[in-house]
């Protein structure tokens, strides 16, 4: 009997033994955390004994390479670490300490090893490995208290399918040497490693299924090296859209959870090109703000409205119009007073809300900011929202709008601005031939698939223009929206005198830095730049292929566009533009 209890407890015993599936990722995340401190000490040591280019070079894509086998779960739990350690090699200014910040990690180190190894850097070479080994510590120690489940490491595991889709393939983190194909194969291989803890004594209908693409994916990486060449419009439609949907059943059908928080990109979505993928509403980050339907109606009637006008003679409608995106066609709109320009040219409303900061020098962070800051600029509307107050209380048509859009029905400055930014948010939704091809419910023709190839390859268009947004807030988690300085020219082709962010921060490092806009509906948005400089997209493509206004000669020290000529073809760039007008929404295609 004795015998039998012993075997009993010994069974509980092993029973509560056994690891959780969450506890199995932590341990082989925290294995290859210091499998890659050690690839890092073996490039230091390379570099400290003055081993070959070819030897450091080497050393240096191993380490990026295992990089990526900590990336996902770094990123989800510690992305101020994850930054420090590979994010953009250009500094930074943090707003609440008014400080500029250097950047440091691999893709500062790239420059220095890439495309040549320069002996005379090697003391900032190894200050700079020094800052790494430094920020591995870090990641080791602060990694040590994850508080992991297994809903996390799904949602992990598709927000690392989209960060591939993303910043892998296109280049983002690999801008020198361009590693992106191999490095998107650990990735997948990292992915496959978790995923197969989950699924290994699991029935699930799809798991052979994701396996299968997974091991198609890492076999086409493998054998499509040449970045420029690589066909990323096949990668998507074919191995990432179907990975992060297959990951997204095979959650559910195991029955854990999703995770239940607001963020822009919706967690229910189970590919990037999912209709209604993104969520307006999270992106204006305050509960009353809330979008109704009464509250659209209210607020295209009030754009449309010159009521809000200092001399009600022009609405918001005046500067927008509907058959060319919501812009107006000219390379600045007419001011107020009708004798000079306003300062810059007029952006496109679709699709504008989803976006973290407003304005070409991001001096808001919220829709009803921006409309309340048209309103009262002397130049572009010089109304007043308390006189529209009263005025539109005079109204018995507005009034009982009003009470519809809001529960008791207030007439006030906060109801009229977010009425406002609320019509403006219902005017994001994705609906063009570029969303459709992705969705598998259309094809590119021959000429637009190498130009989205263009796009997300060797034009880097993608590296700033984030897929699939097309704007500068950055993926997979979307909660940033970026500006570059691009040194862009007047019409005497001298460097535009519009500082820009600058004027806001006064931070030498946004001398001429503009938000990253929107190219959806790029076709009919014309002229283009923050200043209307270029009246067609050639021009706009020569600019950027020439290297940003370094590349014509200009003197812009803190260009963040990389001045290197892209060689893009007379045919490469008509088909850049090609693509460019697939992402017309079908809306407005007509136009």
């Amino acid at each position: 009997m004795k015998k039998i209890y012993c075997l009993l407890f010994l069974f509980a015993f092993v029973a509560c033994q056994k690891k959780n599936k969450h506890q199995e990722i932590n341990e082989m995340f925290q294995k290859d955390i210091v499998l890659l401190t050690e690839k890092v000490a073996k490039l230091e040591y390379s570099v400290k004994s003055d081993s070959t280019e070819t030897q450091i070079q080497r050393q240096f894509l191993e380490a990026h390479e295992c990089y990526k086998k900590v990336e996902m779960i770094s990123e989800y739990y510690s992305p101020a670490v994850s930054k420090s350690i590979n994010g953009p090699a250009i500094p930074e200014f943090e707003e609440n300490d008014k400080v500029t910040v250097q950047p440091e990690g691999f893709q500062v180190i790239e420059e220095l090893v890439f495309p040549k190894y320069n002996k005379e850097n090697k003391k900032e070479l190894l200050q700079e490995l020094g800052v790494l080994s430094g920020n591995l510590i870090r990641l080791e120690k602060v990694s040590s208290s994850n508080e992991l489940t297994d809903a996390h490491v799904f949602d992990a595991m598709r927000l690392e399918v989209y960060r591939i889709l993303t910043l892998g393939i296109t280049g983002f983190d690999s801008p020198v040497v361009l590693n992106s194909l191999p490095e998107a194969q650990v990735s997948l291989e990292t992915i496959e490693n978790y995923y197969r803890v989950y699924t290994q004594n699991q029935k699930t209908t799809n798991s052979k299924q994701v396996l299968q693409i997974l091991e198609s994916g890492k076999r086409y990486l493998k054998s499509n090296t040449n970045f420029n060449a690589f066909d990323r419009a096949y990668f998507i439609k074919e191995i990432l859209n179907p990975l992060s949907r297959g990951i997204f059943k095979t959650q559910s059908e195991l029955g854990i959870p999703l995770m239940k928080e607001q963020r822009g990109l919706k967690v229910t979505a189970q590919t990037l090109f999912d209709k209604d993928a993104f969520d307006a509403e999270a992106f204006s980050g305050f509960p009353d703000y809330k979008t109704t339907p009464e509250k659209i109606a209210l607020g295209k009637k009030l754009f449309n409205d010159p009521i809000l006008s200092g001399n009600n003679t022009r609405s918001c409608a005046s500067c927008h119009h509907s058959e060319k995106a919501l812009t107006d066609g000219l390379e600045r709109a007419v001011s107020l007073d009708g004798k000079s320009m306003i300062q810059r040219n007029t952006p496109t409303l679709a699709n504008i809300a989803f976006q973290r900061v407003f304005f070409a020098d991001s001096r808001v962070s919220y829709l009803e900011d921006q409309v309340v800051a048209v309103i009262k600029n002397e130049n572009e509307m010089h109304g007043s929202l308390e006189k529209s107050v009263l005025a539109i209380k005079q109204n018995d048509a507005y009034v009982a709008s009003f009470k519809k859009a809001f529960p008791k029905g207030e007439i006030n400055e906060f109801a009229i601005k977010n009425a406002l930014g609320s019509y403006i948010r219902s005017l994001s939704h994705y609906d063009s031939k570029f969303d459709r091809v992705m969705q598998n419910k259309e094809t590119f023709t021959a000429d637009e698939k190498v130009g989205f190839n263009l796009f997300a390859g060797k034009a880097k268009c993608a590296t700033c223009h984030f897929i699939p947004l097309t704007n500068g807030t950055v993926p997979p988690n979307f909660d940033r929206t970026e500006s570059e300085i691009l040194g862009v020219p007047n019409k005497n082709k001298k460097l535009d005198g519009d500082l820009g962010k600058f004027v806001i921060t006064q931070a030498a490092i946004h001398k001429n830095s503009f938000k990253t806009p929107t190219i959806r509906n790029i076709e009919l948005t014309a002229p283009y730049m923050h200043n209307g400089v270029y009246k067609t997209l050639e021009e706009v493509i020569d600019f950027y292929n020439e290297g940003g206004g370094i590349g014509l000669g200009l003197d812009v020290p803190n260009q963040t566009l990389p001045e290197d000529k892209l060689n893009l073809s007379d045919k490469e760039k008509k088909q850049l533009i090609d693509f460019m007008k697939t992402l017309t929404d079908k809306k407005y295609s007509s136009n």
